[in-house]
């Protein structure tokens, strides 16, 4: 039976926005990860056969396909050709089940996967048209939207507070979720836990957002995000630029080039929800995915789930029962930041060392995205 393997995972730094990082073109940023996933890998650039690459607003500097740019960038060979992937938020991990969807069907041996954003120069949102003269947002005008859902605007905001709503979660909840984020984040820089995972990039070492002066009651103080609402921006994750990229093989690619498998892909799938309520779909996603591969979420030794906002986790803790202490245990996006298109493959990256480090077997990733959908992956540590 097919397999596919982690060879290895890298990433930047996550910079903070307008931070270190803010002004490195995003081919320049994912050229880095590339070129020391190569490096350290031991891999033949030549024998990689596709690079896929998430990115959410693929205009101006990540336009063009910034998959290939990136390489090219990187001075890696012109014939492996490249390819960029927008599921969202999703998007590099969704990069991660394509590569490995290509290896588990026999099409290809050898595929790098991963992500790239620079959030500080292309902002948020910035692809919904509006220089062109479009209307704010992707659903405005669509006839079949509006009589399926009987409303043109679509916030993650207010979907995150449905989510507060439903599940019943306090401000007072998610600030101390937020805070924990951060003190487990401050925890692993300062035991150098993201060492062997970060590949530092121009005088920045180690990731720029979890904030050392941060407390309960300077988050207390903080105003809602929605008139009447629950969430914060300290309970919301950070706008961040980064990159990540991970080597998926098979076991021919392995035998040829002498490589080091790390990790087995066990599962892959994604599931959607309602796109109104938007950021729900991790919890049925993830009971999709468990029953898939026939495991309880008992067998997960360590869980990375995208902090979009504290109440998503939370909701998830709520309904699939997960260990909150084998979940995100060095914090995540509340505290690291979210580089939209990379923090798939930054997630996947931390999560393979941590299984490495703790000697964990199974890890499980989720992840909330745009359109009401999530991605789960489950892999095995080797």
């Amino acid at each position: 039976m097919a397999e596919a393997y982690i060879v290895d995972a890298v990433r930047t730094p996550v910079g903070r926005r307008r931070g270190g990082l803010s002004g490195v073109h995003p081919a320049d940023l994912g050229a880095h990860v590339l070129r020391t996933l190569m490096d350290r890998s031991g891999a033949d650039p030549a024998a990689v056969e596709d690079v896929v690459f998430g990115c959410v607003d693929a205009i101006g500097p990540q336009a063009g396909d910034v998959a290939r740019t990136c390489w090219l960038a990187a001075g890696l060979p012109e014939e492996v050709p490249g390819v960029t992937v927008d599921r969202q938020c999703g998007s590099s991990q969704q990069a991660v089940h394509f590569a490995a969807q290509a290896v588990l069907s026999g099409t290809a041996d050898l595929v790098v996967a991963g992500g790239v954003q620079n959030m500080s120069q292309v902002p948020i949102g910035s692809a919904s048209g509006t220089a062109l003269g479009f209307p704010e947002g992707p659903f405005h005008g669509s006839k079949g939207w509006v009589a399926r859902y009987g409303r043109e605007e679509v916030s993650q905001f207010n979907g995150a507070e449905m989510i507060a709503r439903d599940w019943d979660i306090t401000r007072e909840d998610m600030e101390r979720f937020a805070y924990e984020s951060h003190q487990r984040a401050l925890r692993a820089i300062d035991d150098g836990l993201f060492g062997k995972e970060i590949a530092p990039y121009e005088g920045v070492t180690t990731d720029e957002g979890p904030r050392r002066d941060t407390s309960p009651e300077k988050m207390a103080g903080l105003k809602t995000l929605v008139d009447g609402g629950r969430l914060t921006a300290a309970v919301s994750s950070q706008i961040s630029d980064g990159a990540a990229a991970l080597l998926i093989a098979s076991a021919q690619a392995v035998r040829d080039h002498g490589l080091t498998p790390r990790a087995r892909v066990h599962h892959i799938s994604a599931r959607g929800e309602d796109p109104i309520r938007m950021l729900s779909a991790p919890i049925p996603a993830t009971a999709y995915a468990l029953k898939k591969a026939g495991m309880t979420i008992g067998e997960i030794d360590a869980v990375e789930i995208n902090e979009a906002f504290a109440s998503v986790v939370l909701a998830w803790l709520k309904e699939t029962g997960a260990d909150p202490g084998r979940t995100n245990p060095h914090g995540g996006a509340i505290a690291l930041g979210h580089p939209l298109g990379a923090t798939g493959a930054r997630l996947m990256t931390t999560l393979l060392h941590h299984l490495e480090r703790t000697g964990g077997r199974y890890g499980l990733q989720t992840m909330c995205e745009g359109g009401g959908q999530a991605n789960v992956t489950i892999i095995e540590r080797l």
